[in-house]
């Protein structure tokens, strides 16, 4: 149990410390040691701003290089997990068993074997956006060969390092890379198919999750005794006016139409929000459709897909206030499928980038609304951070109130709501290359000096903070600013 005196507030027993990054973000080393391209090599090669200022991750951290840089970081925070992605196209380069590149796995199996001599717990996501090039040439995420192609990818990564990995993680933010991917198109592949793409899309990420799932339960949890669970996106919403019955249906159907749309089928039915499918059917119908836009799980399918996830695992970032509004537009969107509108308050600092309303106590409602939706799942908070504009100040007191305030709403989710809060990352070890804002924006907790090509690492005020809450398992004493835990 957590328990709490005055400016002192200690977290469960064997809470999980992490810190968190993804392949594409930090390795570099983009087309070396026989590692083939992804979706992200080319979408970042073309230029056009599509990236700020046309970077790229071409280099990035050189973490594919730079490992005991990283590693030294991680101990300097006496971190208890580590959470990092596989490069898909490293280990296989064709996306398949076909060719298996010895020297992505050499890298990974260093990385795993590193932590784990340092006490460090691995938490691996298999897949963070950077799709094999040559998969999407045979259709990627919109082919349903997708979701064998990932089974294959899966079962290869659980033979070869699940003897060291214990936590899992399948696909991170399916609602991100439907969305931004197929939807709005300003992510690779840049494809604007709009109100009909990203749900086969999302349709397949669930199924090739939960085909995933089920082949790590029969051929190896036995055997290895880990979890495994995919990575959920997810802000909280508040309704723009709490006396309208409409901004509050809104409210509640913008948290379904962003995180229902994959917990409900993973963690309660097998199927998708009852409003997220009436909208849609109704939707569909009335723009001279004969069906719906939103594809439709089989009865197999939905017995396949309950239940696929050992624990909940938890983006945050954010808060909106939401309002009802019906759609201008004539042809199928999902916005228009949603009928809502979002704004911020005026009153929330916004860190970087611009969407990034800074609302610490949104996390613990978000919380305690899965803990009571979603029958009380153990949850990991996988990602959790605040971004500041190159350049950016080391001494960062700001930001680190931020987080304060925001692990002591956790805090009281875990204390005062009983959510089983298990552990929680912060986004991210690194400044890395933040996707279409390049390098612009600084996530990390400790700084990288990009304009030195050694890129050395120095710790921001917040990772010397942050190591401190770590050793103590919790917040202890008034922050900066004088505010008690």
């Amino acid at each position: 149990m957590a328990n709490a005196t005055l400016d002192k507030w200690i977290f469960p027993k064997g809470f999980a410390w992490g810190a968190a990054t993804a392949a594409y973000q930090i390795e570099g080393g983009w087309n070396i040691d026989g590692k083939g391209p992804s979706v992200w090599d080319t979408f970042s090669h073309k230029g056009g701003d599509r990236v700020f200022k046309n970077q790229t991750g071409d280099v990035a951290c050189n973490s594919y290089a730079l490992w005991e840089e990283d590693l030294k970081c991680i101990k300097q925070l006496g971190l208890t997990h580590y959470r990092f992605s596989l490069s898909w196209a490293r280990l296989l380069p064709d996306g398949t068993t076909s060719f298996i590149n010895q020297k992505g796995v050499d890298y990974y199996n260093k990385v795993i074997n590193d932590l784990r001599s340092n006490h460090v717990e691995p938490m691996v996501t298999l897949y963070h956006f950077d799709l094999p090039q040559a998969l999407e040439d045979r259709g990627g995420w919109r082919s349903e060969k997708i979701v064998d192609s990932f089974d294959k990818y899966a079962k290869f990564c659980f033979r070869t390092f699940g003897d060291r990995v214990k936590l899992w993680l399948t696909i991170n933010e399916p609602y991100i890379a439907s969305r931004l991917g197929y939807e709005d198109g300003i992510l690779p592949p840049e494809v604007k198919e709009q109100g009909v793409a990203l749900y086969q899309v999302a349709h397949n990420m669930i199924k090739a999750h939960a085909r995933v799932w089920h082949s790590y339960d029969t051929l190896f949890r036995k055997e290895q005794s880990g979890l495994v669970s995919i990575v959920l996106y997810s802000g909280w919403a508040e309704p723009f006016n709490p006396n309208s019955v409409d901004d509050k249906a809104a409210s509640e159907r913008y948290l379904e139409f962003m995180l229902g749309w994959f917990a409900n089928p993973v963690f309660l039915d097998g199927d998708y929000p009852a409003a997220m499918k009436s909208r849609i059917q109704n939707m569909s119908k009335s723009q001279g459709l004969s069906s719906s836009r939103l594809p439709e799980f089989t009865e197999d399918e939905k017995k396949m897909i309950k239940g696929t996830a050992d624990f909940f695992a938890l983006n945050y970032y954010t808060t909106r206030k939401v309002s009802y509004e019906e759609s201008t537009c004539v042809g199928p969107s999902f916005l228009g499928d949603q009928a809502t509108k979002e704004s911020t308050d005026s009153s929330w600092p916004v860190m970087e980038p611009f969407w990034l309303a800074v609302v610490p106590w949104g996390i613990r409602k978000l919380l305690k609304y899965i803990k009571d939706k979603y029958n009380a799942p153990a949850i990991y908070i996988t990602e959790n951070g605040f971004g500041q504009k190159d350049p950016s100040p080391l001494e960062d007191v700001q930001r680190w109130s931020y987080y304060r305030q925001t692990l002591t709403e956790v805090y009281k989710a875990i204390s005062e709501d009983h959510v089983d809060v298990q552990g929680y990352f912060a986004w991210s070890l690194l400044d890395n290359f933040e996707w279409t804002f390049g390098y612009d924006v600084r996530f990390g907790l400790f700084h990288v000096d990009y304009e030195n090509p050694d890129l050395p690492r120095t710790s921001y005020k917040s990772a010397k903070e942050y190591a401190k809450v770590i050793k103590n398992n919790g917040l202890i004493g008034p922050d900066q600013f004088g505010v008690s835990a």
